[in-house]
């Protein structure tokens, strides 16, 4: 039987969907939780505490479809949580699928298959993030959601009594009350922001870049990840900070990126969209990544890492995804951590609802939200930290390379332990290793 990250069976959703909430007599629009923001964490929060039949309204500033700076590719972890949201992710639903993944560092490229294991499906999965966002935030609504657009917050409101936060204001004068509100607004988050919630300078940060070019490379069957990346010749040239991706996106187009650690002594003082174009030179004319084949323009963004922002639950407020700076620093992955993190705390919503909002009860459900989380990934985001450390230095990521890339055996232990991809049970012994590491490491 499958279970959820928190080793919950998983919740079967009701026939019938529920409503969506009402209005007070003061004219404020009242549910049982609010999320703000509707991203795929705010839009996996929303999808599951509706199917266990709580009253959600899922606020977002902006209106679908609409643009985010994103790679595009999901890792197996990523399509589980699909999975469980309960949405198809056959090709024929429109996505592509990736079996492995292509590392290029050293000599030569060395291409790895994804795991096969019990925990996971051994497919990735690549869709552009304004239709990948629009496809999460319907299959909200359809599961009961509430889904108010051009809802931009500007502040929390909170009971001056409890000191509990109980609603939100929208800048167009709308006012949203709930006894629980979601924090899914991404990095920057202002409504954690305004209470009071800042973010952790001892936990590693990345900025990301990344644009669309026309290639014949546009379908293949693995994500790329360039772990060197040279302004020149291989080896007769200078080594740029950083590392680079190329995903095929199957429409003619590829996703081509790349990322900076704030433990490089480049970050914040490079020009991202130079680095990116001087890595791309001097790539194979013939695959298109020249500025004449470029769709869209650069943009970029910042990729919060290993709870870079805590805690993840306080006074009425529960923090998921990007928020709660739940970036993998492994690997820069984000969106698995965002739907995993929307069923935890989805999880403790609705086990507090159920035991009676302001109750001690329901507020010890509430508490267990962080500490599942914890368990869930803080000793694993603790080894992500010491990580990123070492690779900030790029000796350290040569010696990576040259000695490492040549050593199958040590890849697949790599590839396992970047992408967090082990079987809970019954794994091998890399996955027991991984999983006892993870678990001896402090949770902080």
């Amino acid at each position: 039987m499958s279970v959820t990250p928190n080793g919950r069976a998983p919740f079967v959703p009701a026939a019938a969907s529920p409503p969506s909430g009402g209005s007070s007599s003061d004219g404020a629009i009242e549910s049982d939780v609010i999320v703000v923001g509707a991203g795929p964490a705010g839009s996996a929060t929303a999808t599951h505490l509706a199917r266990r039949g709580l009253h959600v309204s899922l606020l977002e500033k902006s209106q679908f479809p609409r643009e985010k700076v994103c790679g595009d590719g999901l890792t197996p972890r990523a399509t589980r949580q699909l999975i469980r949201l309960g949405i198809d992710t056959s090709e024929s639903a429109g996505w592509l699928h990736n079996k492995g993944l292509r590392i290029y560092g050293g000599d030569r490229p060395f291409q790895l298959e994804w795991p096969d294991l019990a925990d996971f499906p051994p497919y990735g999965l690549v869709r552009p993030r304004s239709d990948f966002d629009d496809l999460l935030v319907r299959n909200a609504e359809a599961s009961g959601a509430k889904l108010y657009e051009l809802a931009n917050v500007t502040e929390p409101i909170v009971d001056p009594t409890t000191d509990r936060i109980v609603g939100v204001r929208t800048k167009d004068g709308r006012r949203f009350t709930a006894p629980m509100v979601v924090a899914a607004d991404g990095n920057s988050t202002r409504l954690s922001l305004a209470m009071g919630l800042n973010r952790r300078d001892d936990r590693p940060m990345g900025v990301a870049v990344r644009t669309y070019y026309t290639s014949p490379r546009h379908r293949d069957d693995y994500l790329e990840s360039w772990l060197e990346l040279w302004d020149g010749k291989p080896g007769e040239s200078a080594l740029l900070p950083g590392y680079g991706w190329i995903f095929g996106m199957g429409d003619g187009t590829c996703n081509v990126g790349l990322g900076i650690l704030n433990t490089s002594n480049a970050f914040g003082r490079t020009d991202y969209k130079d680095l990116l174009k001087r890595w791309l030179d001097n790539t194979p004319e013939e695959w298109g990544f020249r500025d004449e084949n470029m769709t869209t323009p650069v943009r970029g963004a910042a990729l919060p890492m290993g709870f870079n922002r805590q805690p993840h639950y306080t006074r009425g407020l529960l923090l998921v995804g990007d928020a709660g700076g739940m970036v993998n620093p492994f690997n820069g992955e984000g969106i698995a951590y965002a739907m995993e993190s929307g069923e935890i705390a989805a999880d403790a919503m609705a086990e507090a609802h159920y035991r009676g909002v302001g109750t001690a009860s329901a507020e010890r459900a509430l508490q267990g939200y962080p500490v599942a989380m914890k368990a869930q990934l803080g000793g694993y985001y603790t080894l992500g930290r010491t990580f990123v450390k070492l690779i900030g230095n790029p000796q350290v990521m040569r010696a990576c390379t040259k000695y490492g890339l040549p050593r199958k055996t040590l890849m697949r232990f790599t590839l396992k332990l970047l992408a967090n991809l082990t079987d809970e049970r019954d794994g091998d012994a890399m996955d027991k290793l991984i999983n006892s590491l993870s678990s001896i490491a402090p949770a902080a």
